[in-house]
């Protein structure tokens, strides 16, 4: 039999004996597989019709049964039946997976229906009256989980309890293991330990409440999901990452999620907690959630490069990095830059074709003829590989003239002659050993360097308009 086969065989067995009517598997469907974790939507038959229901499991080839970075599916499974308790929009957790099953670890939910893509959520026409009321209820929903007693639920017992200077130094030397000189990764480590908030509270994280791991339909928020990098700490972590840029899906002017407005997400959480936030916390965890993701990018990234993730799309999302790199410039050193002139047509020369038109006419060709035959899935990924193309192609016609101007400003500011790798090694390593973040010159070489290195890898993101 196929791996497939024993997969399906040991999923009926399991539900027959575990699921109260349930009678045949009629659909097992793989909805997403992440570098440890699989979700699939399963429909069986019983005695009322076809019953829908979710399984989250770890990868059978995955070496650990938790998330990258993140909990155990034992421990999530724990805090989607805390949640409940609490009147946390959530799944129910129907069954966890146990040894003889066969299936590895995870666990069976009951399916909801709602819209989980945030770029949807913002706009789906059958969402417009919801949509103004999502901010306050988000900040609503965040003060029920920040008000679990979690030393009574002794949720210390699974999850780690963190402080803010060891998050940022974390992610911080992370960042430092991929060595790389990213002169503003360590600005904005600088600025987050230099700027640290006083921690009034202690509380249940989620750690990735935000657009895109919420379930919306009309009536409201069906549902929170991903609990997989919970941990214990600040509670306005979360209030901040709800509203970094990444997550807001082109709706720039929205600060929560792009569907809502922060005061009225402090007022949904004023409401449940009686604790009025400061709005200059939520800036420093907007700050240190797109540092943190900064980093993450390159490290999704870094574990394609190693082979230890191979996947068409991390190296994509590497590229991601210099987004939320330009998010941190909105918020710590906002000003002017200039982009190179938009070249009006491919690069030309003698030689036929070029190679950026080599690169553009087969990207054309992903995103039209070949994914126009494939199955959502394959689309999805022909699409990505037209992106990889395209950024390549803008490196091939920006790239030289922006490291060209990259090392001017580099001997500029450093006062010395060199490569630019070499040049941005001094200025990294003079960030790490204390130099002045007002030094004349930094915050203009940081913000013009990020914006082009953000013209190449996306061109359209909302920072840059």
């Amino acid at each position: 039999m196929s791996a497939v086969d024993n997969f399906t065989q040991a999923l009926e067995s399991t539900l027959a004996s575990e699921i109260p009517g349930f009678e045949a598997l009629v659909d097992c469907r793989q909805l997403t597989a992440g570098a440890s974790q699989e979700t699939y939507r399963i429909t069986y038959r019983g005695a009322d019709g076809e019953t829908r229901l979710a399984l989250r499991r770890a990868q059978p080839t995955s070496e650990t049964e938790s998330s990258v970075g993140g909990i155990t599916l034992e421990s999530e499974a724990r805090l989607f039946k805390l949640a409940k308790q609490y009147a946390i929009p959530s799944p129910t957790v129907m069954y966890e997976l146990q040894p003889g099953d066969n299936l590895g670890s995870g666990f069976v939910m009951n399916w909801l229906e709602g819209e989980t893509m945030g770029h949807r959520i913002n706009r789906r026409p059958e969402l417009d009256d919801i949509r103004p009321q999502l901010a306050r209820l988000c900040g609503e929903i965040l003060g029920r989980i920040h008000n679990i007693d979690w030393q009574a639920e002794k949720l210390d017992s699974f999850l780690e309890v963190t402080d803010t200077r060891q998050q940022i130094q974390e992610a911080w030397d992370q960042y430092k293991e991929l060595n790389v000189p990213i002169p503003m990764i360590d600005y904005t480590a600088r600025w987050l330990m230099e700027n640290l908030p006083q921690q009034a509270r202690t509380s249940l994280v989620h750690t990735d409440f935000r657009n895109g791991n919420l379930m919306v339909n009309p009536q409201g928020i069906e549902a929170v999901l991903d609990w997989e990098l919970a941990h214990i700490g600040d509670p306005i972590q979360d209030l901040g990452w709800l509203c970094v840029n990444s997550w807001r899906f082109g709706n720039r002017e929205l600060e929560v999620g792009g569907f809502g407005q922060l005061e009225d997400l402090l007022a949904g959480y004023q409401e449940v907690t009686g604790v009025d936030v400061n709005e200059q916390d939520v800036k420093f965890w907007q700050v240190f959630g797109s540092f943190w993701w900064s980093i993450g990018t390159l490290r999704m990234a870094q574990s394609w490069r190693t082979g230890d993730t191979p996947s068409l799309e991390r190296p994509v999302i590497g590229r991601r990095s210099s987004e939320a790199q330009m998010d941190c410039v909105d918020l710590l050193i906002p000003g002017e830059f200039t982009l190179p002139k938009r070249k009006t047509g491919l690069d030309q020369g003698t030689q036929l074709p070029m190679p950026a038109e080599l690169l553009s006419g087969v990207a054309e060709f992903l995103k039209g003829t070949v994914a126009e035959k494939m199955d959502p899935h394959n689309q999805f990924l022909a699409k990505v590989a037209a992106n990889s193309l395209s950024i390549a192609q803008r490196e091939f016609q920006y790239g030289g003239e922006l490291a060209q101007q990259e090392v001017e400003r580099l001997r500029n500011l450093i006062g010395q002659d060199s490569d630019l790798d070499s040049l941005r090694w001094l200025l990294t390593e003079r960030l790490r050993k204390g130099i002045s973040l007002d030094t004349p010159g930094l915050a203009d070489y940081l913000r013009q360097t990020v914006a082009g290195q953000l013209f190449v890898d996306q061109p359209y993101y909302s920072a840059l308009k």
